[in-house]
C-alpha cells in the first residue's frame, strides 16, 4: 500500500529513536521494550518527563504535560503493569505535589521553567492563563492515578477527589468547544471503567462525552487540509469506541482524507506554528511529522483493518 510505504520511508529517514521504535512496534513486529528504552531517556529523576518529549516545548524539566505525553505512549504500547518502574516513577512524581496547584486542585498545564527554553507560545507560563486550562491535563492524570496508584495512597485519594469534581464540572458544562479537554475526559472515563470504580455517574458522563465528541469534530472537511481542528481520530481510536456509531460518516471521511492528503515525502501537513521566532520550531515540526504519521497509520489500521 503506497500510503504505508511512503510513510515508512519518512520514518526511516527522519524519526527520533522513540518514534522509530513506535513505528516498528506497531507495523513491523518490533518490541515494546525498544519503545520503553527510548522513552526512558525522557524521564527525569523526579519521575516526571521533559526534554522535549512533547515536541513543542524543549524544556528538559518535568512537567504534567510532558508526563501526559509519556503516559499516552505507554497506553499506546499497552504497558499496563503497575509494577513497571516507569509507571511507579510517574506515580511518585504525581504524588510529590510538584507542579500541582492546590488552590485549584489541578496539575499545572504549563510550568514556569518553560519560559527558559524554546517553546510554542501556548506553552509559555502565565499564572493568570492557568485558570483557563480547565482540567487539561488534570482529568487525564487523575484517571491514570485511579487505575495505577495503590488504593491506600495519598495520590489515589487525591485523584478520586479530583475525578468527582471534574466529572461534575464537565457534565454541567458540556457540550462546548475544546478538543484537548474533551480528550482528557475520555481518558478519565476510560481509566475509571478499566479500574472498575464508580466515583460518579458514569452513564451521565458517557452521554455527555458523546454530545461533546460530536460537537467538537470539525464538520467542514475542507478545514482538515490545513487548519488546526478536531478530527474524529482525536476521540475515536477504533470501531469499538463508544463514539464510533454516532460519527461513522466523519470517521469514514477521515480515512478518505488521509489517503488523499499525504504529502509526497510520506508525511502530512503540520497545521500549526509556534507563533514566535525560535528556530527550534523547524526541528519540532519534523518530529511532529513522524508522530502524526504513526497516529494516522494506526487509525487506518483500526478502521480498515489493513
Amino acid at each position: 500500500m503506497k500510503t504505508m510505504e511512503t510513510a515508512k520511508n519518512f520514518i526511516y529517514r527522519n524519526a527520533r529513536p522513540l518514534d522509530f521504535a513506535r513505528w516498528q512496534y506497531h507495523f513491523e513486529n518490533g518490541s515494546r521494550e525498544a519503545v520503553l528504552k527510548a522513552l526512558a531517556a525522557y524521564q527525569n529523576e523526579d519521575g516526571g518527563f521533559g526534554h522535549g518529549l512533547e515536541a513543542d516545548c524543549f524544556n528538559p524539566n518535568s512537567s504534567p504535560i510532558q508526563t501526559w505525553t509519556a503516559i499516552e505512549i505507554l497506553r499506546e504500547v499497552r504497558m499496563t503493569d503497575r509494577r513497571n518502574p516507569m509507571i511507579q516513577n510517574i506515580l511518585r512524581y504525581l504524588e510529590s505535589g510538584a507542579d500541582f496547584d492546590s488552590s485549584r486542585n489541578q496539575w499545572l498545564n504549563t510550568v514556569p521553567s518553560n519560559n527558559e527554553y524554546p517553546c510554542a507560545v501556548w506553552w509559555k507560563y502565565d499564572d493568570k492563563g492557568e485558570t483557563k486550562m480547565d482540567y487539561n491535563p488534570t482529568a487525564y492524570l487523575a484517571g491514570f492515578a485511579i487505575k495505577y496508584a495503590e488504593a491506600d495512597s495519598k495520590l489515589y485519594k487525591l485523584a478520586c477527589e479530583i475525578a468527582k469534581e471534574a466529572a461534575e464540572w464537565f457534565c454541567a458544562k458540556a457540550p462546548f468547544q475544546e478538543m484537548h479537554v474533551t480528550s482528557c475526559f475520555i481518558r478519565l472515563y476510560g481509566y475509571c471503567a478499566e479500574a472498575g470504580v464508580q466515583l460518579f455517574d458514569m452513564g451521565l458522563l458517557l452521554r455527555k462525552l458523546k454530545e461533546q465528541v460530536n460537537c467538537n469534530i470539525t464538520k467542514d472537511t475542507e478545514k482538515w487540509k490545513a487548519n488546526y481542528c478536531a478530527f474524529p481520530s482525536n476521540f475515536i481510536a477504533s470501531k469499538n469506541s463508544p463514539f464510533y456509531v454516532d460519527n461513522m460518516e466523519w470517521v469514514n471521511a477521515e480515512v478518505k482524507h488521509i489517503k488523499e492528503n499525504q504529502l509526497s515525502d510520506g508525511s502530512f501537513v503540520v497545521p500549526w506554528n509556534w507563533g514566535n521566532d525560535y528556530k527550534e520550531y523547524e526541528i519540532a515540526v519534523n518530529w511532529w511529522k513522524s508522530d502524526i504519521i504513526i497516529k494516522k497509520m494506526l487509525y487506518l489500521k483500526a478502521i480498515e483493518g489493513m
